[in-house]
C-alpha cells in the first residue's frame, strides 16, 4: 500500500477573512506532518497538500470545520515517495490567476460533465474541444482533438480566447483541465462573452484518468501534476516524467536517453536556450545534490 495521499483540492467561497486563515492552517499542517502548498484568496482556496492517510483525513477534517469550505472539492492519489519537500500556505488575489476582472465561478459557471459523460460529448461533431493548460502540461498528455492555447501562463487564456474562439462559429465549446479549478473560470469568462452551450470535465483530467476504463479512454499520454510525481496515467498510477531544472518542463524518458539531456542541467527542450553560465550553475548545484544524496544514504 503507498505511504503517502496526495490530495489535489480547492473550492470558490467567499473568505474575507482569508489572511487570518494563513497561520491557523499552517500550523495544523505541521502538526499533522502535512507537506506541499495551500493558496487562500479572497474567493476561496486552491492547493495540493500529501500526507499519511491519518495526516490528510486531519487537514480535510480541520479545514472543513469551517462551513465555508465544507464542501470542498477533493481528488485523492497515492505515491510511495512524499512529493513535496516544505509545507506552505500563501495568501494571493486569486486562487487561479486569470486576472479579469468581475470573473465569479459562484455566479456564472459552465455545464459539468461527469467523466462517464464525457466521451459521448467528445464524440460530438460539433463540439469545439479545449485544453485550458498551459504549453508544457499539452505537451506530455491531453484529449484526442483537443485546441492547444499555447499559453505560458493561464493569465495569456483570455487573450487566446478573445483572438481564436466565436460565439457565432463555435456554437459549442467543451473545455478540461488538471483538476477542475481552471475550467470553473475559463466556463465563467466564456459564459460572460456571449458563449451560450460551454461544458466542463467534471473533476478535470485526474477524475476521468482515475474513473474511465483505459480501453475506452480518450485520453492521450500522460497528465501534468504539480507535485514531485511530475505526471500521472490511467489510475493515477505515477508517470516516467521528470522535472528539468534548467526550463520547468516535463522531460519523458525517451528524452531522458537524449546525448542533449543532462539531469539536473538541461533537456532537449532547453539545450540551446540556457547560457554557459546558467549551465555551469545548474551543473554544480547537481554536483552538491548527488554529494548530499551519497552522505545521506552513508548515514
Amino acid at each position: 500500500m503507498p505511504q503517502f495521499v496526495v490530495a489535489a483540492l480547492y473550492r470558490f467561497t467567499p473568505l474575507d477573512d482569508y489572511a487570518a486563515l494563513m497561520e491557523p492552517i499552517e500550523s495544523t499542517m505541521a502538526r499533522l506532518g502535512v507537506k506541499g502548498s495551500l493558496l487562500l484568496a479572497k474567493e476561496g482556496i486552491n492547493g495540493t497538500i500529501a500526507a499519511d492517510r491519518e495526516g490528510i483525513d486531519g487537514i480535510l477534517a480541520y479545514l472543513r470545520q469551517d462551513d465555508r469550505l465544507s464542501a470542498l472539492d477533493v481528488k485523492e492519489s497515492y505515491c510511495d515517495e512524499m512529493p513535496f519537500k516544505r509545507a506552505r500556505v500563501r495568501l494571493k488575489k486569486e486562487i487561479v490567476t486569470m486576472g479579469v476582472e468581475g470573473i465569479d465561478p459562484l455566479k456564472t459557471v459552465g455545464t459539468y460533465v461527469d467523466p462517464k459523460d464525457w466521451n459521448t460529448l467528445l464524440n460530438d461533431p460539433d463540439v469545439t474541444l479545449v485544453d485550458t493548460r498551459n504549453d508544457y502540461e499539452y505537451a506530455i498528455g491531453t484529449f484526442k482533438g483537443a485546441m492547444n492555447p499555447e499559453t505560458h501562463t493561464f493569465r495569456e487564456f483570455p487573450k487566446y480566447v478573445e483572438n481564436n474562439l466565436n460565439p457565432e462559429k463555435h456554437r459549442k465549446v467543451a473545455m478540461f483541465c488538471t483538476g477542475g479549478i481552471r475550467c470553473e473560470k475559463s466556463t465563467a469568462l466564456l459564459k460572460g462573452m456571449g458563449f451560450n452551450e460551454v461544458y466542463h470535465l467534471r473533476g478535470g483530467i485526474l477524475k476521468y484518468l482515475e474513473e474511465v476504463d483505459p480501453s475506452e479512454s480518450l485520453w492521450e499520454g500522460d497528465c501534468f501534476v504539480f507535485d514531485g510525481r511530475v505526471s500521472v496515467g490511467h489510475g493515477l498510477e505515477e508517470g516516467e516524467h521528470i522535472m528539468c531544472f534548467g526550463c520547468g518542463w516535463p522531460v519523458t524518458k525517451e528524452q531522458q536517453q537524449s546525448e542533449r539531456f543532462i539531469a539536473g542541467v538541461q533537456c532537449p527542450q532547453c539545450a540551446d536556450t540556457i547560457t554557459d553560465q546558467q549551465r555551469s550553475r545548474f551543473a554544480e548545484r547537481q554536483r552538491q545534490h548527488e554529494q548530499s544524496k551519497t552522505t545521506n544514504q552513508a548515514e
